[in-house]
């Protein structure tokens, strides 16, 4: 297919890479030279997501071509106005071009709208979901806890590290070793440590010995352990 990406980001760079190592013609550009698209089938919007609809506002409709996005948050109607149109939002984090076209060949991708949209995905060897509009707010919340949140984490780790004079490299397997197990067996019998056994008195020695500024992350996520083994509990019961 002759794809036009708009948007010279890291995701759009990342699909350009990606789609043109697949066989596809890429042509790739910034959102201000969208007077240089020459005629493609597919436009894909890489573009932040505010201003998905004020780009495709600026692209005239037609029936050739068949206009997408990347956004995960936003449903088709910040196309509205075009014709055929589709959404195609990779599970995946793109920190580079380079690194984001390798992860983007096998990622899994949330599609909907016009059937190019799942063609393009499987041209990447992606596997494929859909989802109702409905869905798609908690859906990229999930994502955005799945990885945004949990570098959000290592920045926690991180200063609590360097408060004791350790480095955030010394925790890292640690941290593999635990995504792992939830791999394996779950979240709920993955989880070991002071809120699994019910040990409150090392989560309060934990708070006294913490900078202060990191006591609220640390109580938060001490909750949400406590909770995870109180399901596990209840399962067991």
């Amino acid at each position: 297919m002759r794809i036009t990406i708009v948007g010279t980001g890291r995701a759009g760079t990342s699909f350009a890479r990606a789609l043109a190592s697949v066989g596809h013609q890429v042509q790739l550009l910034s959102h201000q030279d969208l007077a240089l698209v020459d005629s493609p089938d597919v436009i894909v919007l890489c573009v932040p997501d505010d201003e998905i609809a004020n780009v495709a506002r600026e692209i005239a409709p037609g029936d050739d071509f068949v206009l997408c996005h990347v956004a995960g948050s936003r449903t088709l109607d910040v196309l509205a106005g075009h014709r055929r149109v589709g959404s195609l939002h990779p599970l995946m984090t793109l920190p580079s071009g380079e690194l984001g076209a390798r992860r983007l060949i096998g990622a899994t991708y949330c599609v909907s709208g016009d059937e190019v949209a799942e063609r393009i995905a499987r041209s990447l060897h992606g596997r494929v979901i859909t989802l109702r509009d409905d869905q798609r707010t908690l859906y990229h919340a999930t994502a955005t806890a799945a990885s945004n949140h949990l570098v959000a984490l290592m920045g926690h780790v991180q200063r609590l590290a360097e408060s004791s004079g350790l480095r955030l490299e010394d925790f890292l397997d640690l941290s593999r070793q635990a995504l792992e197990d939830v791999a394996l067996v779950g979240p709920e019998q993955a989880l070991t440590g002071p809120a699994s056994r019910g040990d409150v008195a090392t989560i309060d020695a934990h708070l006294d010995a913490i900078p202060e500024a990191e006591r609220s992350t640390y109580v938060a996520l001490a909750h949400a352990a406590f909770e995870l083994a109180e399901r596990r509990s209840s399962r067991i019961a």
